[in-house]
């Protein structure tokens, strides 16, 4: 009414990209429980606590104070805080120095900083991994 129509069509441009963002990050904050399953499209960020399976089409960050028991399939993964299960990253995978990691991990790339707690069976590199045990069955 008072403004322009160029004022008009920039107010419709910005709340359509807003709405429509396909990028966001998923958050379960400290003092949350979750038991069952998650399937997020985007990234997610764990400071609660996990008894389950995560799935993630995008990056996992598990918080310092996050807690993780069961199953996680990401594409890349951060790991700050504890884990206990299977972990899948298809890409990725950072141990940050305050991390407690217990179980079996499958990862394309690993990187373990100083003072990180790694007790796993860690099998690396993918279907490379998988066509060298085969081979070497065989």
């Amino acid at each position: 009414m008072f403004g322009s129509k160029k004022d008009e069509e920039k107010m419709k441009q910005t709340k359509t990209t807003q709405t429509s963002s396909s990028s966001g990050i998923n958050s379960l904050v400290g003092g949350t429980s979750v038991k069952g399953e998650i399937y997020a499209e985007n990234d997610i960020r764990i400071d609660g606590m996990v008894s389950g399976k995560i799935e993630c089409k995008g990056k996992l960050i598990l918080g310092p104070k996050g807690n993780v028991d069961g199953e996680i399939i990401c594409e890349n993964a951060v790991i700050d805080g504890t884990f206990k299960g299977k972990l899948k990253v298809n890409d990725l995978l950072t141990v940050r120095e305050t991390a407690v990691i217990d179980g079996d991990v499958i990862t394309d790339q690993l990187n373990v900083e100083s003072g990180a707690v790694f007790n796993v069976s860690c099998v690396m590199g993918g279907q490379k991994i998988k066509t060298i045990q085969e081979t070497a069955v065989k």
